[in-house]
């Protein structure tokens, strides 16, 4: 049975109209300022770690919308869960716009992204379902799938041939178990960049029976024309069943949001515990995403300079002979060679000596030997900044190349 077949059998009439009833660190250099600077132990570092792609974290117009509505509704309300006493026009309202960007009938409103997607596929699912995932899916995704209480197969990372093989097992199973199959993928992989191969999986729906759900987190925003998401990128909209997106990250904000088919979403309403049993989205986080999901769409100058500092950024780590992967996204990995010890002290000598702070990433994220040193361009960075980098990263490769690291008393600190 089809999984959304399945549901709609669940829900009844149910699915078809009915909704609610109701209707340490990381400082702005100035005050209104937007930079991609922090204060660190008293010292002004540029970042490269800060989720805030389209910058609006700082942007004036966000602050305004966020002052503004803390200061007419406070932070508490609404005082109580969305489907007692904590629904209001204004949910309803950043519902129904997401939807629309995204190219969903419907959305709904989730109070946290990893959360959410643990609850999203806790819910989709049940025993009798099987799950077909990628293999360096999100820890949320795989936090979500410990909680399936039926098969799930895993599929070798972006690998298509992969997918069919784990597809027809997973036909073979449901054909037993009377189950649907549930494909999780990612729009855009955090760690590598590397977009979802979502147009091609979609193409696999010729030949089996199953529903695609997306994290397109990272991909939300800052993919596509309008910045729709990744599946807007690959101009696969519509093969895309269930599509899962993040605030933390392009909006700047919390929570998270997911959209589909009324039916599909209204289910969720009504059977995702984690948002039955808790307390909504405090009206100012609301209200304020409104406001950057209106600066998202009407501000698309935001999005092209934050591809312009990705791109510059990763032309000229590649022209001086830095591995980045296989990056198609403005996620940008830096990969050397290197032990535990170097990955510290080179991560120490960049925030100390040059003022540069950045993510690391060692092993078990990545093979034994290998250091990843991740870059998030955002629109408030300047070229400017890249220059500083670009220079900064060759002197410690070179240091790196050269044993300067096991040599000196910071390497193991």
């Amino acid at each position: 049975m089809d999984i959304f077949d399945k549901i709609a059998k669940h829900m009844g009439p149910l699915g078809q109209h009915q909704k609610w009833s109701h209707g340490y660190f990381s400082f702005p250099k100035l005050e209104g300022e937007i930079a991609p600077h922090m204060q660190f132990r008293g010292k002004e570092h540029l970042v490269w770690s800060l989720n805030n792609y389209l910058g609006l974290a700082n942007h004036p117009e966000v602050r305004k919308a966020d002052e503004e509505a803390a200061a007419k509704f406070g932070m508490a309300y609404p005082m109580g869960a969305r489907m007692m006493s904590g629904n209001s026009n204004y949910h309803e309202q950043l519902e129904q716009e997401l939807a629309e960007f995204v190219g969903k009938p419907d959305a709904f409103l989730l109070n946290y992204g990893y959360q959410g997607m643990v609850s999203i596929i806790d819910t989709l699912v049940d025993r009798n379902d099987v799950v077909v995932y990628d293999a360096e899916s999100h820890a949320c995704i795989v936090d979500g799938l410990r909680l399936h209480m039926g098969k799930r197969f895993v599929y070798k990372h972006n690998d298509i041939e992969s997918a069919r093989k784990q597809l027809e097992r997973a036909t073979k199973l449901v054909e037993e178990t009377g189950g649907g199959i549930l494909l999780i993928t990612e729009g855009v992989f955090g760690m590598s960049g590397a977009q979802g191969k979502l147009k091609e999986i979609v193409e696999l729906k010729k030949e089996f029976n199953f529903r695609i759900l997306v994290d397109d987190a990272h991909g939300f925003g800052t993919m596509g024309k309008t910045g729709a998401g990744t599946h807007e990128a690959q101009d696969c909209i519509d093969g895309i069943d269930v599509y899962f997106g993040t605030f933390a990250k392009s909006m700047a904000g919390i929570g998270a949001f997911v959209a589909s088919t009324e039916q599909i979403t209204n289910f969720l309403r009504y059977n995702m515990r984690s948002q039955t049993f808790a307390k909504a989205l405090p009206m100012p986080m609301v209200i304020g995403l409104l406001k950057r999901l209106e600066l998202l769409k009407s501000q698309p100058e935001l999005k092209d300079k934050l591809w312009e500092i990705a791109m510059t950024l990763q032309k000229g780590l590649r022209e001086r002979g830095f591995d980045l992967g296989v990056t198609d996204s403005v996620v940008t990995p830096v990969f050397l060679k290197g032990e535990l010890s170097d990955a510290t002290a080179i991560t120490y000598d960049l925030r100390e000596n040059y003022s540069i702070f950045c993510s690391i990433v060692v092993y078990p994220v990545i093979p034994k030997g290998m250091i990843e040193l991740r870059l998030i361009p955002t629109a408030v960075h300047t070229l400017e900044d890249v220059q500083r980098t670009l220079d900064a990263f060759s002197e410690v490769a070179e240091k790196l190349e050269n044993g300067y690291y096991k040599e000196n008393l910071f390497a193991t600190v």
